[in-house]
Formats: C-alpha cells, sequence, structure tokens
C-alpha cells in the first residue's frame, strides 16, 4: 500500500488526502496501474497494443535498420501516450458530470482528436520506412495471380453478386440492396478493388482501391445497415470468389 500526503490548510484543518505517492516504486506502480486500466476499460487501446504487438513483430521479420526500428517506436509510443491522455481525459470529464455540457463534448472530442493525429503520424512513419520493404514483395504477389482479362473481371463480379443474393437468401436476412448477412455493398466493394489490384499489379493503386472498398464498408456501419460480422463477411466473400475465379481463367480460359 503506497504511503500517502495528508494535506492541510494552513489554519491546520485537513484538505483531504491526498493520493500522491511518497516513494519513487510507488509512483512506478501508479504508472503501471494507470496503463493496466487503460488496458483494461478502453477497447482502442487494447487495439493499438495489438497493432503495436504485430508491427514490432514485422519488423522483426523485415530486418530493420536500428534507426527505422528506433523511429517506429518512438511513433508506436506516441499513439500510447495520446491514447493514455485521452483515457485520463474522459475520465476527469466523467468524474466531473456525466451529463451532457457541449465544453464536456469539446474536451472528449479534442482528446480524441489527439489519438487521430498521432495514429496518422504513425501510419505515415510506418509507411515510409517500410514500404521499401513490403511492397516489392506486394508487387510479386500480384504478378503471381496475374493480369485478369477483361471477360474474367465480368464474370468475376457477376458470380461475387450472385453468391450475395444466395448467401443471403438462405440466411433470410435484409433485402438485395439492404442489410443481410453477408454484406452486398462490401463484397462488391473489395472484389472491384482486387480486380483493379490485378488489373494494375501496381502496390499504389492497389492500397488506393482498398481503401475506398474499405470506406464503403465502414459507411454500412456507420448507417446501421450491416453489423462488424456481416461486412466483413462480405469483404472475404468478394475478393475469395474474385480471386478464384480469375486463377480459373489464368490456368483454363
Amino acid at each position: 500500500m503506497p504511503r500517502v500526503e495528508d494535506d492541510r490548510s494552513p489554519h491546520g484543518a485537513s484538505s483531504g488526502r491526498s493520493v500522491k505517492p511518497t516513494r519513487f516504486i510507488d509512483s512506478v506502480n501508479c504508472a503501471i496501474e494507470g496503463v493496466l486500466y487503460a488496458a483494461r476499460t478502453q477497447k482502442h487501446m487494447r487495439r493499438h497494443f495489438m497493432a503495436a504487438m504485430v508491427l514490432l513483430l514485422v519488423m522483426l521479420f523485415l530486418h530493420v535498420t536500428p534507426l527505422e526500428f528506433t523511429l517506429l517506436t518512438l511513433s508506436i509510443c506516441f499513439v500510447l501516450f495520446a491514447e493514455l491522455l485521452n483515457t485520463a481525459v474522459e475520465t476527469v470529464v466523467d468524474m466531473v458530470t456525466t451529463d451532457y455540457h457541449p465544453q464536456a463534448k469539446i474536451a472528449k472530442d479534442v482528446a480524441a482528436g489527439s489519438v487521430l493525429v498521432a495514429a496518422f503520424s504513425a501510419a505515415v512513419m510506418g509507411y515510409l520506412l517500410l514500404s521499401k520493404y513490403i511492397l516489392p514483395v506486394y508487387r510479386k504477389g500480384l504478378n503471381m495471380i496475374g493480369m485478369p482479362g477483361e471477360m474474367g473481371a465480368v464474370v468475376a463480379l457477376l458470380m461475387v453478386v450472385v453468391a450475395v443474393v444466395i448467401l443471403k437468401a438462405a440466411s433470410g436476412r435484409g433485402t438485395p440492396l439492404e442489410g443481410g448477412l453477408p454484406s452486398g455493398h462490401a463484397a462488391v466493394a473489395f472484389s472491384i478493388a482486387t480486380i483493379v489490384s490485378l488489373n494494375t499489379q501496381d502496390p499504389i493503386t492497389s492500397i488506393l482501391a482498398i481503401s475506398l472498398a474499405v470506406m464503403v464498408s465502414h459507411s454500412r456501419l456507420l448507417l446501421n445497415i450491416h453489423t462488424l460480422r456481416e461486412v466483413m463477411l462480405g469483404a472475404v466473400t468478394g475478393t475469395a470468389i474474385t480471386v478464384a475465379v480469375l486463377l480459373l481463367f489464368r490456368y483454363f480460359g
């Protein structure tokens, strides 16, 4: 149990107990407890930690230089630091009031904005440092599948639409254009992104096309039309069927 100080006013009246630790080891324990609390209660913090673990493994696998490792580690720490501050601000605001207040909303929005800025800067840093390792491998993967012909692309897209209709009919949920399992918009968006990626065989173009597909899928979540499971299944369905059809056209067409 860390020792605490009893703050008193100049007149000797107690003004409440201070939770400020008096020993260095107690300060470290409090800091660790803060990190654990954020990881336990904030799903975004847990996702940041998972992303950090994946990135560290990727850096180990790619044999990055010490300078690149240092810069990427600083970017990771910056994101985690921003998320910790965001959690602290939200906790203090909720301690003051749990009712809606414009100033409370501003405080939370600004704190969340700091996390967004940190994450964006980390993404840019990661791209600049890791692209020279990852993009050539990605290009080779696209070349292995090959460029789809016009007929193959059309058939693949039609097959995705048919598969979505069949799956929605089997699940008995939603309509062909709204709701249901899987998300038709996500399936078609990722099918088109796959076709564009294989047709151009350019990693940058592929990343941009996939980003647009992600944005289309995310819009279905924002509109509460689909669940995350339905969107993920749609993305997997669209990508898998498109790749399978294009491979069949390549080897048997």
